[in-house]
C-alpha cells in the first residue's frame, strides 16, 4: 500500500551535481527510515545513504563529505544531493522506506520495507 516515486536521475560530467527525489504515497501508512540504495553493474546493491525519522544520516564512506541525505517528513519525501560526483558513482539508485501500516485499531507490527523502481545516475568523465 505503499508506492515509491523516484526522479532526478540523469547524465552528467565527472565533478558535477544531481539532486534525486522519493516520495512515498499510498494510505494508512507511517514513514520510519529513508535511505538510497545503488546498484553498479555486476554489484550488489549497496546502501547509499539512510536517515531516521529523527533526522539521524548514515552514509557510505565512499559518499562521506559529498553527499546529503534530508527528508521532509510532511510530504514523506526524501532528497539525496549528491555533489563532486565522480564515475564510480554512475549506477541505478533506488529508494528505501521503512514504514508502517495504520489500522483503526493501531499500528501493525514492522516497519516493511518499500523500494522505489529506481534511477539511472551516470558520471561521464
Amino acid at each position: 500500500q505503499v508506492q515509491l516515486v523516484e526522479s532526478g536521475g540523469g547524465l552528467v560530467q565527472a565533478g558535477g551535481s544531481l539532486r534525486l527525489s522519493c516520495v512515498a504515497f499510498g494510505s494508512s501508512f507511517s514513514v520510519d527510515a529513508m535511505g538510497w540504495y545503488r546498484q553498479a553493474p555486476g554489484r550488489r546493491r549497496e546502501l547509499v545513504a539512510s536517515i531516521t525519522d529523527g533526522g539521524i544520516s548514515n552514509y557510505a564512506d565512499s559518499v562521506k563529505g559529498r553527499f546529503t541525505i534530508s527528508r521532509d517528513s510532511a510530504k514523506s519525501t526524501a532528497y539525496l544531493q549528491m555533489n563532486s560526483l565522480n564515475t564510480a558513482d554512475t549506477a541505478v539508485y533506488y529508494c528505501n522506506v521503512k514504514a508502517f501500516t495504520l489500522t483503526p485499531v493501531g499500528r501493525l507490527p514492522g516497519p516493511s520495507d518499500y523500494w522505489g523502481q529506481g534511477t539511472q545516475v551516470t558520471v561521464t568523465s
